[in-house]
């Protein structure tokens, strides 16, 4: 799988270990990838489960665990942002209201988000027999519907139960898997990526790591370490040419940024609107037709952030967090995560062709990489 450094590109910051979100300890992530029907597709992956529904389908489930399985009912403090709202994330009301996350975080479709969402209550209700409380799961969704056989009943609840029991730490695949199976961006083959960075805070070093499902932008912005090249390979782009419903730039864009930074819930906030910043770098600029929706979220301060009905005589609870005029550190390292994130996506993807014969091209390497060469880039 290629990736923007071993690609080549100058990109700043201190990555981790596996350069993706999961270098956040604790976090793990998980896919379900559907791929099943007529038309052929250049992606490794077989239909994950059998008895799907006819149709050609090029889609799937994306889990994320901030506190991995066993820590899911343990809240974290957590934001949300949304830059143009033309998309959907469940729950994202109650995390406003009380700056807490809890269960896994799932990404889809938009047509499959109320599966994903009952999903992750079958898995919750599996690991709590018996429980009779509310649950707001946080689903999340991008529009694969060019590739996808997108009105097809295909996402299932098992299919969001399956990632969560997949989900792990360490590397993370990216391009056409789970949520991101059939998602385009800039007009090439888009999907899920992810990056991180290593922040120093005095004598502490916290990680910071963004998850992308990348399905935006048109093929004339796309910007590569400065360098405009969308329009030097604004041929072979048959989203674009085909009389299509959407014009170019449509889309969504859902980013997950995790850290183990103590950050309060407003903190988690400012980093969600630190997003944008790294998709422009990128070329985007949040079109009308796009969704670009937000959530950042801190595994530090476990056990603090309760927001169930207490028992017993009232307390309090205590948080540590990093004070306001030394966070900008962590703004940086979400938008450098955030734009070598969607270089992963691009770099990761390969040809698709999905419904009626669509197909998503690969970003082509070798032109990408002469392009960046003759600027003094590579």
């Amino acid at each position: 799988m290629t990736r923007a450094r071993s690609f080549g590109l100058p990109l700043p910051g201190t990555p981790g270990p596996n350069n993706a979100i999961t270098d956040v300890p604790g976090v793990e992530v998980g896919y379900t990838t559907l791929i099943s029907g007529d038309e052929p597709s250049s992606s490794p992956h077989p239909p994950s489960f059998e008895g799907q529904a006819p149709g050609t389908v090029r889609t799937g489930v994306t889990a994320l665990l901030p506190r991995g399985r066993d820590g899911f009912l343990d809240p974290c403090a957590a934001g949300i942002y949304s830059l143009n709202g033309n998309g959907e994330m469940t729950g994202s009301h109650w995390i406003a209201e009380t700056g807490a996350l809890t269960l896994p975080v799932m990404i889809t479709n938009t047509h499959a988000v109320g599966a994903a969402h009952r999903g992750a209550i079958e898995w919750a209700l599996r690991r709590l027999p018996g429980f009779q409380e509310w649950m707001l799961p946080v689903v999340a969704e991008t529009w694969d519907g060019y590739l996808n056989d997108i009105t097809g009943d295909h996402v299932r609840p098992e299919h969001a139960v399956a990632a969560i029991d997949a989900a792990s730490g360490g590397p993370v695949e990216e391009g056409s898997v789970g949520g991101g199976t059939g998602m385009n961006c800039y007009a090439f083959k888009g999907g899920s990526g992810t990056a991180s960075r290593v922040v120093a805070h005095g004598a502490d070093s916290y990680t910071v790591g963004a998850f992308v499902q990348a399905n935006f932008g048109g093929r004339r912005q796309l910007t590569v370490c400065g360098v405009p090249v969308g329009a030097d390979l604004a041929d072979d782009n048959p989203i674009e040419d085909d009389d299509w419903l959407a014009p170019p730039g449509s889309g969504s864009v859902i980013v997950v940024i995790g850290t183990d930074a103590p950050l309060l819930p407003g903190q988690c906030t400012a980093l969600a609107r630190r997003v944008p910043l790294g998709l422009a770098r990128t070329g985007a600029y949040g079109a009308h037709g796009s969704g670009d929706i937000f959530l950042a979220f801190s595994t530090a301060n476990p056990g603090a952030m309760s927001i169930g009905f207490p028992r017993g005589e009232p307390g309090y609870e205590t948080l540590r967090f990093v004070p306001w005029n030394l966070i900008d550190p962590f703004y940086e390292a979400v938008v450098e995560a955030v734009e070598e994130a969607v270089l992963n996506v691009l770099l990761a993807g390969r040809t698709m062709i999905g419904r009626n014969g669509h197909r998503s091209p690969a970003l082509p390497h070798d032109r990408l990489k002469a392009l960046l060469t003759a600027r003094g880039v590579l």
